[in-house]
């Protein structure tokens, strides 16, 4: 399992048009699923993302979790994170879960770090989406399990 966080000033993901998630300052985390993902690996990347500490604390060190913060957390799913880049011209997708256990993974997710305290907004799971967002630092981080 695969999250690209950002720390950003604001995000929003809109789809058909229609704003369907916000936020201010927080992560904006991409999402990405592997066919050998379970609970377990979901559970514990929710945890690590709430837990990695990249917001500024007094001493403009890194030393903050975005709860810490005052933040809030807009999920994306992103199938494309899971894609093969390792060779040839196109990316290939033979390592992405399927699209009904993806996006059971993706919901639980949301639900662990609802769990865990955490605001989240999400996008629509194999929707068409703009998303937008203001990378502040820029600070930008790949964590998988």
């Amino acid at each position: 399992m695969i999250a690209l966080i950002q720390r950003v000033s604001d995000a929003r993901v809109t789809v058909a048009g229609e704003n369907i998630g916000q936020i201010g300052p927080g992560l904006l985390v991409l999402l990405g699923v592997e066919k050998e993902d379970d609970e377990a690996k979901c559970k514990r990347l929710a945890q690590r993302v709430l837990a990695y500490r990249i917001f500024a604390d007094g001493d403009d060190k890194m030393n903050l979790n975005v709860q810490q913060a005052g933040g809030k957390i807009l999920v994306i799913s992103q199938f494309t994170l899971a894609a093969q880049t390792n060779k040839g011209n196109r990316p290939g997708f033979s390592k992405g879960a399927e699209p009904i256990e993806a996006k059971r993974l993706y919901k639980l997710f949301n639900k662990n770090c609802s769990e865990m305290g955490i605001k989240v907004e999400t996008g629509e799971f194999a929707a068409d989406m703009q998303v937008s967002s203001t990378n502040d630092g820029p600070v930008t981080f790949w964590l998988q399990i």
